[in-house]
């Protein structure tokens, strides 16, 4: 963790940092390579037990037990890479010719689209949470608005509301859709509401509506987001749709940011052809006999996996709204150079970080009424998220490691920073030495990290064996190299964030 501002974290020699990259880069691929071996001696087995597909180059099997990449790759190939390039036409076109129409017709496109695919009952759905949600935040009441929109949320889990929405639909994968849509839409309700209620009171309701309709069936960030906030949306929609922009710098922006998501996308499939971590994960027989390296290697191909997916998932999207003149949240920062729990919600998913910090963290008090109200707001924020997620035992299990995480680090941060302690470590240590430490410290903060994210990832079984045979059975063997490849990810990382390139 982070306990100095990154104006003065030391300088390192650059051998020393030359070399804190070399392991990096050297255990990341060694232990890649040992997982690699490990799904190829038990690609059979594999095979039978989870029904591993031809691979995309000949030779190789393709793991497709990564619900979330196989349900997107699917969802894109039917309808909605289509209808995305569909709507970055209708956007360069009336941006050209008619700007003052282009939010009504990207307004009308989306709700076409969304008709298209999830049908007229699905988008009633939808209508239906709008419409109660405008008419209570009309009373500019903040806590009545998150109670009826909680309320909204929770018929998603209503067991016999599932089985009539499965009706609806000939398959698993449209019903999905649909709750995907309105998770989502949830936050942008919420959104829409609390600002309602905190500002102005002349705004006008026909207008206010309009709005929110074209908040939530804006194409690109729909089904899945990323998140920006009423508020921004309508700021930066205002903005754009008096500008008339026929810059053809744009078509160069455009090819360059489609080059990246098409490698990120390659790089994904790459992985899961020569590690079959999705399968191996869901297996705890293989768990228990992965080697040490290999061990290693699923965790990091894992959560480096989960990174370069939603590169993808947010990156089209992304690339859109900012040709919409929208300002999208920047996307996931790499995971490796993660090395605290509050850094990883901060820089992964910067829109919900933004979303939770606006309408929880800030209006319950966060750190303006002391550390109690702070611990409070984070740990509802937390609540909140496991909540939207599904509340699982596994998700309740993630929140609680994600809270006790972050509060251990604000709270050595608030000791290092105590006059007392500070004037030790000034006398004591080198400005150098004292960034060592605080790379040592960050490690134990980014094993438990990773440890979090394994059960976010694949469940608390996961997590479970990962504890066993790190920490119990090799805490003499396996711990402490792994600790030692961590600070030299906790380097890099705090060089990266020090010293951005």
């Amino acid at each position: 963790m982070k306990s100095k501002s990154k104006a003065q974290l030391a300088p390192l020699p650059w051998t020393e940092i030359l070399a804190y990259w070399v392991l990096s880069f050297g255990s990341h691929l060694y232990s890649f390579y040992q997982l690699h071996r490990f799904s190829k001696e038990h690609e059979a087995g594999l095979e039978r037990e989870f029904q591993l597909e031809k691979g995309l180059v000949q030779g190789f099997k393709r793991d497709p037990s990564d619900f979330e990449w196989t349900f997107w790759t699917e969802w894109a190939k039917k309808s909605l890479l289509w209808t995305l390039v569909g709507h970055g036409v209708l956007s360069r076109l009336t941006s050209i010719f008619y700007p003052k129409f282009r939010v009504p017709a990207l307004t009308i496109y989306g709700f076409l689209a969304a008709s298209g695919v999830l049908g007229i009952k699905g988008v009633s759905v939808l209508l239906v949470h709008l419409g109660l949600s405008f008419s209570v935040a009309q009373l500019r009441k903040s806590a009545l608005s998150w109670a009826i929109n909680l309320l909204l949320l929770s018929t998603l889990h209503i067991q016999p509301l599932q089985e009539i929405q499965r009706g609806w639909y000939q398959t698993e994968e449209e019903y999905y859709l649909l709750l995907f849509s309105v998770a989502v839409c949830g936050l942008r309700f919420i959104s829409f509401s609390l600002e309602h209620c905190w500002g102005p009171a002349d705004r006008g309701g026909v207008v206010q509506l309009g709005w929110l309709f074209s908040y939530t069936f804006y194409h690109p960030f729909f089904y899945n987001g990323p998140i920006i906030t009423y508020r921004d949306y309508i700021e930066q929609m205002r903005r754009s749709s008096e500008e008339c922009d026929g810059d053809k710098a744009v078509f160069t922006y455009l090819a360059l940011r489609l080059g990246r998501i098409i490698l990120w996308w390659c790089i994904a499939e790459y992985l899961i052809h020569v590690m079959y971590m999705h399968s191996i994960q869901s297996n705890e027989t293989y768990l228990e006999i992965l080697p040490p390296w290999a061990l290693g290697g699923l965790a990091l191909a894992l959560v480096q996996f989960f990174f370069v997916k939603y590169l993808v998932l947010f990156g089209l999207p992304s690339t859109l709204a900012t040709l919409d003149k929208l300002v999208p949240p920047k996307l996931p920062r790499c995971v490796s150079i993660m090395y605290s729990f509050t850094g990883m919600w901060r820089h992964f998913d910067e829109g919900l970080y933004r979303w939770l910090i606006r309408y929880i963290y800030v209006p319950l008090g966060g750190s303006r009424h002391g550390r109690l109200y702070k611990a409070l707001s984070t740990g509802l924020a937390f609540g909140f998220v496991c909540l939207w997620h599904g509340g699982h035992d596994y998700l309740r299990h993630w929140a609680l490691m994600n809270w006790a995480g972050v509060l251990a680090e604000n709270g050595l941060k608030a000791l290092f920073a105590s006059v007392f302690i500070r004037s030790i470590v000034e006398r004591t240590f080198s400005a150098a030495m004292e960034r060592r430490c605080i790379a040592l410290l960050s490690a134990f903060s980014t094993a438990m990290l990773i440890l979090s994210n394994l059960v976010f990832l694949g469940g608390t079984h996961v997590g479970r064996i990962f504890w066993k045979r790190v920490f119990i059975q090799g805490w003499s063997t396996m711990a402490p190299p792994m600790l030692a490849f961590l600070y030299c990810f906790a380097q890099i990382g705090l060089e990266w964030t020090s010293r951005p390139p």
